[in-house]
């Protein structure tokens, strides 16, 4: 009779495990079903999602994962590009402007996509393995320290006690670099060949660097005219292409349609650009008067703290605003849009409603459900776009005729 009670209580027991696991089975599946639901359209191909961690230097992640692509593209081997051989020599050419202008300059861990293209035709770069910049006790990049200790030799130097500039100032920028992020080699094994930085970036990378150009659309310059873009973080004075809004976005379709990849200089403090799990970036729209009477009286007695926390939930897709040229000009102009952060769009996805958006690498390591990587809605792109680097050769060719290239 025990025995048979024990056997009674065990049957039991799996009996209630089994509907607890299918009851949060269905609330698992229940879950997945709500937010954004995206269908990849087309995924170019790009190398592994990598971390920033606590650095501003996001420029040169995602420049080079943009370079990296190229390479890729042009039948080159995956290769893993080193971030930091590009942020040394940034800072330290940086340094140079920032004493040459009297310390009027913006000398900050920030960058640009030219910085990367740049640095490489004049000194070349080298793989991650052989130069990853963590000299300084960290597994991942903290910067914090070595940003304020450059920030205050700069400005000691700009300060000129001697009232006239030693001659060994710079060494002690590149003595400091060097103490942090590792000396640059002069030369390096690479699978069994030995290389410069500027014979790697020659006979490995291969990459023509020249092809590669920045491009805006703002209504404060001409348009299909270059200007030096007015971004706190252009202290080398880059210029970018003008062009009007649909002509961007068009450049970014044709681009990825034609097998080539672009990078993203984009503003990502808007509350639609979801750093949680969600992985999406969106720019909602308050209702329109399109909904149901019943729907849209219910929205207009809610109070504005309660229509923002409905607005911005995200738990299903959103209507989202249409987007001007005016509104992008606006933004920029009041500060709203501001050179925040670089990205790598790498594909196009549809949502359940048939949207599109941008498949987006991050650098931020492997933060959310896709992996590191987020999809950017259309509107959002074309709203917070500060620039793109493109290939001039993945240009529609009516446009590349009206920019000169």
């Amino acid at each position: 009779m025990m025995k048979l009670r024990w056997i009674f209580i065990v049957l039991l027991a799996v009996a209630t495990f089994n509907a607890s696991a299918t009851v949060n089975d269905k609330k698992e599946k229940k879950k997945e079903k709500k937010g954004y639901i995206f269908t990849d359209e087309m995924e170019l191909p790009v190398t592994p999602v990598e971390n920033q961690y606590r650095s501003g230097t996001c420029w040169s992640f995602s420049g080079l994962s943009f370079l990296e692509s190229e390479m890729l593209r042009e039948g080159k081997p995956e290769t893993n590009l080193s971030e930091m051989f590009i942020v040394w020599h940034t800072y330290s050419e940086k340094a140079t402007k920032y004493v040459r202008v009297h310390g009027k300059l913006n000398f900050s861990a920030g960058g640009a996509f030219h910085d990367v293209t740049n640095m490489i035709k004049k000194y070349g770069i080298v793989p991650e393995s052989v130069y990853s910049g963590l000299q300084y006790g960290e597994k991942k990049h903290v910067h914090g320290e070595m940003d304020k200790m450059l920030g205050q030799q700069v400005d000691a130097v700009v300060e000129n006690k001697n009232r006239k500039l030693s001659t060994v100032w710079h060494d002690a920028i590149d003595e400091t670099l060097n103490a942090y992020l590792g000396e640059i080699p002069e030369k390096f094994e690479y699978e069994g060949k030995t290389y410069t930085p500027q014979s790697f970036a020659s006979d490995y990378v291969g990459l023509n660097l020249d092809d590669y150009v920045e491009i805006t659309s703002f209504t404060h310059h001409p348009f299909y005219s270059k200007f030096i873009i007015e971004i706190p973080d252009n202290w080398a004075w880059g210029e970018v292409y003008n062009v009007p809004l649909n002509e961007l976005t068009q450049i970014v379709d044709y681009s990825l349609d034609n097998g080539y990849t672009v990078a993203w200089a984009s503003d990502v403090s808007e509350k639609g650009f979801a750093t949680s799990n969600k992985g999406i970036a969106v720019l909602p729209a308050y209702p329109s008067e399109d909904m149901t009477d019943a729907e849209i009286a219910k929205w207009e007695k809610l109070p504005e703290k309660e229509k923002n926390k409905e607005l911005y939930k995200l738990d299903k897709p959103v209507q989202e605003k249409k987007v001007t040229q005016e509104m992008r000009q606006e933004a920029f102009d009041n500060y709203l849009s501001t050179d925040d952060h670089g990205l790598h769009i790498f594909g196009k996805a549809k949502d359940q409603n048939g949207d599109v958006f941008y498949k987006v690498k991050n650098s931020w390591g492997d933060y959310n459900k896709y992996h590191g990587c987020f999809y950017a809605s259309k509107p959002y792109f074309e709203y917070k776009t500060i620039s793109i680097m493109v290939n001039k050769n993945a240009i529609p060719k009516e446009i590349r005729e009206k920019l000169g290239l």
